[in-house]
């Protein structure tokens, strides 16, 4: 019989965790380095879900043996050449049949398998749990400052041997601003945006403060999670600046790849009510003309300043010279110390 095993973050690093679910069910959201090696077809699925509604969980099953029996013995090949000696993890939707079956049939097999208890939804809980909580080990530095000033790349460039570092933008694929999406796709679920997320935070040393950006409540299509948006309003707010022409120059850098212009039309519609006709039309003549450094000019003046930090009813616990990311750094480092 398949030991029940209790899901903990550590599994995670010391299991061969197997996802007998469906591709579909995997795709919208799986643990963390989980292997999908599913029992049914999303098709096949859908089949035996009718039968057990419509004629009841014996013929069910007797249709999911029939439609899986001939895959057995690769199935096992596969779990146990991907366990590679490792303990293995079996689980499915909430810990029942499916995760229980190919347990014992890779037990049968010769090689001991464990069936995780309570399956995805046990995990999915503790993530919810998690950022419902939003009990860091360490405090929060958030940044906060107008489009272009380097948030992201100061907070990527940050010595990893010394910072600890969430990038919010890159987990979500999305910028967090009008043109946030450029030559990004948000092809996930939420659910698997907060799973990434936790697992972000999970690897992140104890004993480091975790810098990250200030964000909205939504980054493109995604929500932050719990009480995420909370806590960083509540933690510790580090406002970037910089002057106007650098940030002209970061953003015409960002901005300048030809393959995004048409990306850069549509965004450029969609804010149209906002912009009014005559910017509008002059930014649009700037990207017809592939002047970029006129679109980062007319967006940060036109737009961004003006829709951004509109209004801020909080005073920065520092206000950060970002001219220069070294020295950026530098001043950052220098903050924190004098806090501990």
């Amino acid at each position: 019989m398949p030991e029940k095993i209790t899901f903990t973050p550590e599994l995670i690093d010391t299991h061969c965790l197997i996802d007998v679910r469906t591709p579909l069910e995997f795709e919208e959201d799986h643990i963390p380095g989980a292997y999908n090696v599913p029992l049914l077809s999303n098709e096949e699925r859908v089949e035996v879900g009718t039968i057990y509604k419509q004629v009841g969980p014996i013929e069910a099953r007797r249709r999911g043996l029939e439609l899986t029996c001939s895959r057995f013995y690769g199935m096992v090949d596969r779990i146990v050449s991907l366990a590679a000696g490792r303990p293995i993890a079996v689980y499915c939707w909430r810990g029942g049949l499916r995760s229980h079956s190919v347990a014992m049939l890779v037990e049968t097999c010769g090689t001991p398998a464990g069936q995780l208890a309570g399956g995805y939804k046990t995990f999915r809980s503790h993530v919810i749990d998690y950022f419902d909580r939003c009990d860091f080990p360490s405090p929060l530095i958030v940044m906060h400052g107008m489009t272009g000033t380097g948030k992201t790349e100061l907070i990527n460039g940050l010595d990893p041997m010394k910072w600890a570092t969430i990038d919010l933008e890159g987990i979500a694929c999305h910028r967090g601003s009008a043109f946030g999406a450029l030559g990004l796709e948000q092809d996930f679920t939420q659910k698997h945006f907060e799973t990434v997320l936790w697992d972000a935070f999970r690897k992140l040393p104890a004993d480091r403060a975790i810098v990250l950006e200030g964000e909205s409540q939504r980054i493109g299509k995604y929500s932050l999670p719990g009480s995420l948006y909370q806590k960083m309003a509540e933690s510790c707010k580090v406002w970037c600046h910089a002057s106007i022409e650098t940030r002209i120059k970061r953003l015409t850098v960002e901005y300048a790849r030809p393959e995004y212009r048409g990306e850069m039309l549509e965004a450029l519609e969609r804010i149209r009510k906002k912009l009014g006709g005559t910017r509008h039309a002059e930014l649009k003549s700037c990207l017809e003309g592939w002047d970029v450094e006129g679109i980062a000019r007319g967006l940060i003046e036109g737009y961004y300043d003006k829709m951004y930090y509109k209004h801020r009813p909080w005073t920065p616990d520092l206000e950060l010279d970002m001219e220069g990311y070294g020295e950026a750094e530098a001043e950052l480092e220098k903050f924190l110390n004098t806090r501990v």
